[in-house]
């Protein structure tokens, strides 16, 4: 492939056609091709667009490939092509440990924050012993995204008293020393406050409870099993399921903060890919008081006897909507349940999320207690104010990369930590290496890395050592990084069932819980949503449509536009 059949300056972006090429990302040969680089120093970043029959992907669009090579010295030189990626390989695993601590948004948070209180008076709390002046707390950093109306729908005729401050719950005095010094909270959020007295009040029905992302509910379901749990009982008595071995993690750390001085033991049943785990069936039966894991392998610990369910009090399915959905979890969710009922009919479930279809929901209410309680917010309300949504139209999929490394970067160079999501793990792939070989200190994390891995890269940027995080739809939910101000929609979520027809729908769900990775706790944010043709165009309407909501379009080149966009999002000054 020649060089000079590039037309363009080193500066701009170059596009050609060629008659017949043989492609080295898939080794296959197109006719009436037409391939796109960025010059990038002495290497090209290549986009290969393929015409002909037999080279369209599943959905019938036109394949596009990806590969890097190095600049000729001279323009009538070839280009010499690298061999393209080798498919990382899946390792499955059945260990479950949990990775050593790592610094978690709440340490994060105290270190940025600067200013003083501001409220007039010296109010003191006393907890075991340690006297904590509320005037030398940190200033109130976990303010409620703009308060929607949270419809609280209660069965029998118990009344419910919501919680202006933590001791109108009775917790316990650990408990209390956990919240204000381990956690720095200073008073319940909204739905802390209305649901917490339904978990943790007699008669202890069951709950379902839906509320932004970034609200706390981590802190109501975490609170909930930590108070049901009796320290002197050495028994598994409160049991969390979580769809991903991230969201399990760092549910498990978050309950470990919170319940330090409670001395209430803790178990994370997530798969590791470690040789020198010991393999189930060798296990002595699990004693620690709450576990948090995954459904596989919860399910897998039940199966050999080694996780007993006759002293459970409380059952928790986060990010429930996907823990119950046909194309979920269901099936294990369902099964779990089963295990339970089958030994203890009084244990006390509680399903979260920031999300339920009707489908879902409806299967939801037919799955717990006729005499549940639900806590709903509006459709149109649950997207985040304090999150900014923005679209910009790209000609072709070289472009978006262009728009992320000219622009967003570019101009948002200080504005926090980015993640990316992508719809496939090639993607995840191709966008790495592009990044990368422009010079970028990115990671990507997709299902098909071994666990191990998968934890590296999720601590790495927890602490702040990576700034950019690539990532399938495995971090879009719950994954909670304070840091994060800004997420890019490089491919728009669409649903599993309509992957690969002509006219999808867009998933939604995914879609809000990718915008809520950004502006946790009523931080600013923004969501780059990067549109390329026709059916992103349809995608991006149906969104706006579902939501009742208009997205501001970004002019692609316009400079202006984007430093407007992140002004406005609080993110530039």
């Amino acid at each position: 492939m020649p060089s000079d059949n590039f037309r363009g300056s080193k500066q701009e972006r170059m596009k050609a056609s060629f008659p017949s090429f043989s492609c080295r990302q898939c080794f296959k040969t197109s006719y009436s091709c037409t391939v796109s680089a960025i010059p990038q120093g002495r290497v090209f970043l290549i986009f290969v667009e393929h015409s002909g029959i037999g080279l369209e992907n599943k959905s019938g669009r036109r394949r596009i490939c990806f590969f890097s090579a190095v600049v000729p010295q001279k323009s009538q030189s070839p280009l010499h092509l690298p061999a393209p990626m080798a498919e990382p390989s899946n390792t499955d695993s059945t260990a479950a440990t949990l990775p050593p601590a790592t610094k978690s948004w709440a340490d994060e948070a105290e270190e940025e924050c600067t200013s003083s209180s501001t409220e007039a008076g010296i109010t003191t709390v006393n907890v075991d012993g340690l006297t904590v002046d509320e005037n030398k707390k940190p200033p109130k950093l976990l303010d409620d995204p703009d308060d929607s109306n949270i419809q609280a729908v209660t069965s029998g005729d118990t009344p419910y008293t919501s919680a202006a401050k933590f001791e109108d719950l009775s917790l316990s005095p650990e408990l209390l020393k956990g919240l204000y010094v381990e956690m720095k909270f200073q008073k319940p959020s909204k739905i802390q406050a209305i649901s917490l007295p339904m978990i943790l009040n007699p008669p202890h029905r069951d709950l379902i409870a839906q509320a932004h992302n970034g609200s706390g509910k981590t802190t109501c379901f975490v609170l909930g099993m930590l108070s049901r749990v009796d320290p002197k009982l050495q028994a598994p008595q409160a049991l969390c399921i979580c769809p991903t071995r991230e969201l399990a993690i760092q549910n498990t750390e978050v309950l470990r903060k919170m319940g330090k001085y409670t001395g209430i033991s803790s178990e994370c049943a997530v798969p590791m890919d470690s040789r020198d785990a010991l393999p189930i069936a060798k296990r002595a039966p699990i004693m620690s008081q709450v576990v948090i894991g995954t459904p596989g392998t919860i399910k897998k610990w039940m199966s050999f006897k080694k996780l007993g369910a006759t002293r459970l009090k409380i059952l928790v399915f986060d990010e429930a909507d996907q823990m119950l959905a046909e194309d979920g979890f269901k099936d294990d969710s369902l099964r779990i349940m089963k295990e339970i009922e089958k030994v203890n009919s009084n244990c006390q479930v509680l399903l979260f999320s920031a999300t339920f279809n009707d489908t879902v929901k409806n299967f939801v209410s037919r799955t717990v207690k006729k005499d549940h309680n639900k806590l709903f917010v509006k459709k149109e309300e649950l997207s985040l104010d304090a999150v900014k949504q923005y679209k910009v139209r790209c000609p072709d999929e070289l472009f978006k990369i262009e728009v992320i490394k000219d622009y967003i970067f570019e101009i948002g160079e200080n504005v926090g930590q980015t993640i990316i999501f992508v719809r496939t793990r090639n993607s995840a792939k191709m966008l790495h290496k592009a990044l990368v070989d422009l010079g970028y200190e990115v990671t990507s994390i997709q299902g098909a890395l071994d666990h191990e891995e998968r934890d590296k890269i999720v601590k790495e940027f927890r602490d702040g050592l990576t700034q950019v995080l690539i990532s399938t739809d495995v971090l879009a939910r719950g994954f909670d990084q304070q840091q994060v101000n800004l997420v890019i929609n490089y491919d728009l979520p669409v649903k599993h069932t309509a992957e690969y027809t002509r006219d999808p729908d867009p998933d939604y769900e995914v879609y809000l819980h990718r915008v809520g990775r950004a502006g946790r706790f009523g931080r600013k944010g923004a969501v780059f949503n990067l549109i390329c043709d026709e059916r992103d165009e349809r995608l991006m309407s149906k969104i706006e449509n579902h939501f009742g909501t208009r997205v501001t379009e970004v002019r692609e080149k316009s400079v202006e536009d984007y430093k407007a966009a992140l002004k406005e999002a609080g993110l530039l000054q």
